[in-house]
């Protein structure tokens, strides 16, 4: 199969049909860079064609694309001409759409709104943040156009394998296994390291909580702890139990230093974590990164802290997320690259599940700013416990739904449902009610779930 296209922004191009045709489609193909064509040519090895307007790129000046005045203003839906049922998101184009048995001109710019998508450009060029200078999913497109709960890039893959089966392509596309991962930040491996922490923790629920029943509670949870020495948020083994007994792996990303007052709840080298380390190894589980609050932006900062994870831990460090998801999209995915990380899963937003990407699979990252296509891989998350309960307070029936809602859209594409419960959200009035959840999803769904680690 033959691309062609034009070699205006052609960086952007071959990144996007690189995503779209060999990383999420698995299909060979051959780009031809043409200045007489306009739009996106695929032409197949029968001779039959589908022309994809470029409504995006065709408009754009050497000046760029970084700017609001290319986020879309007016989003609409249309109904895929060859599955009826199937209706998608139009971004950039129309929802003109004509098949014949050897030709199919399509009006919906697949490419520029898939692109939009994945690089996280938006983020660049609006500038509204929250108070961790983190772009928020109420500010969002996707959020604002009713369609983050929908992976959009996923429906448009099916899209054009949907026109490209009906021209009769001669090959198949990359199969697919639905995969749950359970992933951990551990930003407080204890709740107590000393009695000075308990009186602490029980001066914050008489003083500033002004809640007798959580200080009772408290009071019970660490005099438990003195008669049994398990610290409520020490659930490393219950997570780890949970996981083997659904056949998945546990990810767990460790903190190793930070320059706030949100970082530093426990030394990396501390005997008490390197043991940790070790048991998490020995057990065939996995040890990520997870950088402190300000290294999403310093390169120093996150170098210096993954060395000295690099140097404490039993196994290689790959992967992780950034604390508090916090991401600048200018340069966030460069520091990871620029420390041979293979992948992040920072990718969602801190108020609000869903697919912040548009996306359920992984996918090569893309430097809008040097305009280049990054050897890191993002593996976008879905959901993080705090979303549902910190940021929404949504009450434990709503929250289990909306996961299950999400999985059950993951399980459509047979994608990835990469999701955050952090060992400290169990075993404290908060969060008991909720804590059922994050079992329950693994149990209902680990049946259909590989088991890997592996990025596909």
């Amino acid at each position: 199969m033959k691309i062609e296209f034009n070699s205006n922004f052609s960086s952007e191009k071959k990144y996007i049909i690189n995503c779209v045709l060999n990383h999420f489609l698995g299909l060979q193909y051959e780009v031809i860079i043409d200045d007489s064509i306009e739009g996106y040519r695929f032409v197949l090895e029968n001779g039959a064609f589908i022309i994809i307007a470029d409504s995006f790129f065709s408009r754009i000046t050497k000046i760029g694309y970084l700017t609001k005045d290319f986020i879309p203003d007016t989003i609409f839906s249309m109904t895929n001409p060859i599955n009826k049922n199937d209706e998608l998101i139009v971004l950039y184009g129309n929802d003109e759409c004509k098949v014949t048995r050897r030709f199919i001109k399509v009006g919906l710019d697949i490419m520029a709104s898939t692109f939009f998508m994945l690089t996280r450009w938006e983020e660049y060029v609006v500038e509204k943040r929250d108070s961790h200078n983190r772009f928020s999913a109420y500010d969002s497109l996707a959020f604002r156009n009713d369609f983050l709960d929908k992976p959009i890039v996923n429906e448009y893959i099916e899209f054009l394998w949907s026109l490209l089966k009906h021209l009769g392509i001669n090959q198949e596309r990359r199969l697919r296994e639905f995969a749950i991962i359970p992933t951990h930040d551990v930003d407080l491996p204890r709740m107590w390291w000393n009695g000075l922490d308990f009186a602490k923790s029980l001066g914050g629920d008489l003083l500033k909580r002004r809640s007798f029943k959580n200080a009772v509670s408290t009071t019970k949870a660490y005099l438990q702890k003195m008669e049994n020495g398990k610290d409520p948020f020490d659930t490393f083994d219950y997570l780890m139990d949970i996981s083997e007994r659904n056949n998945v792996l546990s990810h767990f990303f460790f903190m190793s230093g930070g320059v706030t007052n949100k970082d530093n709840f426990y030394m990396i080298d501390h005997p008490v974590i390197l043991k940790l380390l070790e048991k998490i190894d020995n057990r065939g589980h996995l040890i990520g990164f997870h950088p402190s609050y300000n290294s999403y932006n310093n390169q120093d900062q996150f170098n210096k802290e993954l060395n000295l994870l690099r140097t404490l831990s039993p196994q290689p460090i790959i992967a992780g997320r950034q604390h508090f998801l916090r991401f600048q999209s200018s340069y966030t995915w460069r520091i990871w690259d620029n420390s041979d990380m293979e992948w992040d899963s920072t990718l969602c937003y801190a108020d609000k599940e869903g697919f912040r990407c548009g996306v359920c699979y992984p996918f090569p990252v893309f430097d809008f700013i040097n305009r280049k296509q990054l050897g890191l891989i993002e593996r976008p998350l879905i959901v993080m416990d705090g979303s549902l309960v910190s940021y929404q307070a949504l009450n434990p029936e709503d929250a289990y739904n909306n996961v299950k809602r999400l999985v059950e859209t993951v399980k459509k594409y047979n994608g990835e449902f990469v999701f955050l419960w952090h060992n400290s959200a169990f075993n404290t009035p908060t969060w008991q009610p909720y804590q059922h959840i994050y079992e329950k999803i693994l149990n209902e769904n680990s049946n259909n779930s590989r088991s890997t680690s592996a990025i596909c």
